[in-house]
């Protein structure tokens, strides 16, 4: 049923993570601490991998995307939180709640694209080490980043759309600090059936059947590490995927968790939210570069770089 524009809601209520102002305040130090360690180190990250030319190859290409991806993703929700958490007011307006939306399920399906893309590499290296100069040269690197973007985008399209056609007449609270499908649904004045099946069949079959694909990837690349004959060299391999499928389990647990299943409200959702769109970008820093000894020694270097060039301007 049509809903006239006089009854159609204009701006949302976030109700966030808790009524207590203690608890705002708290909740307020842990996002602006977590999200200045999410700029901080995925900045320091690209910037080194740009600076440092032993560093120009595939694996750390794709790593310096998925640091802006973790950047973008951070700041889709992060910021406008942090307004939420200081000022009375909790109203979003309803384009700005779409946007978020949109922006979310763009970089959230960009994100799991590029991590099946990273799987990808690391298959590539490990199981055709002879091929993979060829295999994954600068055209083909730049078309899968660039592919993994476009399919971010497509999903987003696909995800939002439902929404935002869907009508809304009151109740206008989103018991939520950030404006998602599933708790838009709930407010929605009409059945959402159609929505509902199109979130779970778009976001969570996208992020099982990427967490499945890593999965069997990694299997593939752990029964090819067994074969080689160097202890050291297997260790290293074995370093490499443990250090990917942790971040992998990470990101796609929660987030299947979430959309695998219809719009009904979890008391665990809120912080499952918080683990995917806040944690998770601030961990892959530490998870993925600052524990690679190759990268490590790239950062004292610009930092060494940077020591000498102020005691220059110093002097």
């Amino acid at each position: 049923m049509a809903v006239s524009n006089e009854t159609r809601v204009t701006q949302f209520i976030l109700l966030g993570l808790s009524s207590n102002p203690g608890l705002q305040t708290v909740f307020f130090v842990f996002f602006l601490v977590m999200y200045l360690g999410t700029i901080a180190g995925n900045l320091l990250i690209m910037i080194t991998i740009f600076v440092d030319s032993q560093l120009h190859t595939p694996m750390y290409f794709f790593l310096c995307n998925l640091s802006f991806i973790d950047l973008c993703f951070s700041t889709v929700t992060v910021p406008r939180s942090l307004i939420l958490f200081l000022l009375p007011s909790k109203a979003i307006s309803f384009s700005e709640c779409m946007t978020q939306l949109f922006f979310l399920h763009f970089i959230g399906g960009a994100e799991c694209f590029h991590l099946v893309l990273m799987a990808y590499d690391r298959y590539v290296a490990i199981c055709n080490p002879l091929r993979y100069a060829t295999i994954m040269n600068k055209q083909v690197c730049l078309l899968l980043v660039v592919s993994t973007w476009a399919g971010g985008f497509i999903h987003a399209f696909a995800q939002s759309l439902p929404i935002i056609e869907l009508p809304f007449c009151g109740p206008n609270e989103i018991d939520h600090f950030l404006c998602d499908g599933h708790t838009l649904s709930l407010l929605a004045c009409s059945t959402t059936f159609i929505s509902e099946a199109l979130d779970m069949a778009n976001s969570g079959s996208l992020a099982l059947s990427c967490f499945s694909v890593l999965v069997i990837s990694y299997g593939y690349i752990i029964s090819t590490v067994l074969k080689i004959p160097s202890a050291e060299g297997r260790h290293k391999a074995f370093s490499t995927c443990a250090t990917h499928l942790l971040v992998v389990s990470l990101f796609f647990g929660p987030i299947v968790f979430v959309y695998m299943r219809p719009s009904v409200t979890f008391a665990v959702d809120k912080p499952l939210a918080v683990f995917y769109s806040i944690v998770t970008p601030w961990l892959n820093p530490i998870i993925y570069t600052f524990r690679n000894e190759k990268a490590r020694k790239a950062m004292k270097k610009l930092g060494s770089r940077k020591m000498v060039y102020f005691r220059k301007r110093i002097n």
